[in-house]
């Protein structure tokens, strides 16, 4: 660890549940034996950097230690980024890990790892990779950024969110560095747990539905209405939300197009946590319409399948949106989503045709309360005066299938093209 010195750490073995897949656990303390994985209190952890770049050194320290020569080493995020800068450079040349290929799959760009650049004493691979086509960025050290410069290959978790991270509105600053890698970049869906969320078999809801048989659902409506308060209305449209409450989940638009959405006459039902404001704000908003809006703030797993399967609409307004996998879960309910057109949500969601009444959900473009309110408006005159097109689009929804055996096809395609392009550049190098 450079500086710091020499580190100790423990392993720990297991198998991935129900399998023969081993996984390896880092074990040290005290970088990772606190209360949160990334932050306490909502304030990040001020050695973050050196805890992730230990949690990256410790994985090829392990690989050297037991003599297992990885193809590809899959990393995710600004966490483990620090992985293909130290391919690149402190293990370029170990005879266990120097022919190893990368692959670094990018979520979330609003995170990018961005510290002191007394962080590169810690990294102990000299100042050269502390450049503009690398770890530098306004004097300090951006891991995101240097992995995506060392990476193999890189891909995002949708390809719409691959196309919009061109864009700075999407990259936040490290644009330049993906327009560069641009040839080396996809996009891949990420898969639904369909185990966990399967309206069939659920044990957290009222009762079990189908698209074959749909009257559960009503059931699954009046349980979820009596257990928050809400008056018993099956003919009020309920719009559910499970959420952070943040900005990248687009809550600020929300919070203003509310009143005007519960002016349309429906029900709202809101589980989450985040910005002390949005707490504040829908508590207040909870009490002054306690008939049409409801709040429950944390985290509540049987709340939200109770949420996702009792609600006639689910909304995700997210300015960004990588991927989300709620709007899957949701249309697999029968819960058609409202969603702006981002990310994965305009690659999952098919929008409702006017004429032919054809889709899943109901989308809107523009990151506005008015844009927002014209979406809910739609969803709600159908649900007022087409019940059978209505019907026809949730069933058509609950059809849809997000599985990790697509995902998981095309992760070996890209990993087998990293190893091949790791070969070639050694060649080249040699």
């Amino acid at each position: 660890m450079g500086g710091s010195g020499r580190v100790p750490c423990r392993l720990l073995d297991g198998f991935a549940p129900g399998s023969r897949v081993p996984v390896h656990f880092i074990d040290y303390s005290p970088y990772f034996g606190r209360p949160g994985i990334y932050n306490e209190d909502g304030q990040g952890y001020p050695d973050n950097g050196e805890r992730f770049v230990f949690l990256s050194r410790a994985g090829l320290e392990f690989c050297r230690a037991t003599g297992f020569r990885p193809d590809l080493i899959h990393v995710h995020d600004w966490h483990t980024a620090a992985v293909p800068v130290l391919l690149d450079t402190a293990y370029r040349d170990d005879p266990v890990l120097g022919d190893a290929a990368s692959l670094l799959t990018l979520h979330n760009l609003s995170q990018q790892g961005i510290f002191d650049k007394r962080l590169m004493d810690v990294l102990d691979i000299g100042w050269e990779p502390f450049r503009i086509c690398g770890l530098e960025f306004h004097d300090r050290v951006n891991l995101l950024k240097g992995g995506i410069y060392h990476a193999t290959l890189l891909n995002t978790v949708s390809p719409s969110y691959a196309r919009e991270i061109l864009q700075p509105e999407f990259a936040l600053g490290i644009e330049g560095a993906i327009r560069d890698r641009k040839a080396d970049l996809s996009g891949i869906l990420n898969g639904a747990d369909y185990e966990e969320w399967n309206p069939e078999t659920d044990t957290r809801i009222a009762a079990n539905y189908s698209e074959r048989r749909l009257s559960g659902k009503t059931l699954c409506k009046e349980d979820l209405q009596r257990s928050l308060g809400l008056p018993v209305k099956p003919d009020v449209p309920l719009l559910g939300m499970v959420s952070r409450l943040v900005g990248q989940k687009g809550i600020d638009l929300i919070a203003g197009a509310a009143h005007r959405i519960l002016e349309l006459d429906v029900q709202i039902a809101l589980l989450g946590s985040g910005e002390p404001w949005a707490h504040a704000f829908f508590e207040d908003l909870a009490r002054e319409l306690p008939d049409r809006f409801a709040c429950r703030i944390g985290h509540d797993e049987a709340l939200a399948h109770r949420i996702i399967a009792g609600a006639d609409f689910f909304l995700m307004p997210s300015r960004f949106e990588p991927c989300g996998l709620t709007q899957m879960y949701a249309m697999r309910y029968g819960t058609l989503p409202i969603v702006r057109a981002t990310g994965g949500l305009d690659d999952t969601v098919e929008d409702i045709d006017e004429a032919t009444l054809a889709g899943t959900g109901f989308k809107f473009r523009d990151a506005t309360a008015e844009a927002l309110l014209g979406a809910v408006g739609r969803a709600a005159h159908m649900f007022r005066n087409n019940r059978a097109a209505l019907a026809g689009a949730m069933r058509a929804a609950m059809a849809k299938r997000f599985t990790w055996a697509e995902a998981a096809e095309r992760y070996e395609g890209l990993y087998a093209e990293a190893a091949k392009r790791r070969e070639k550049m050694r060649r080249e190098t040699a």
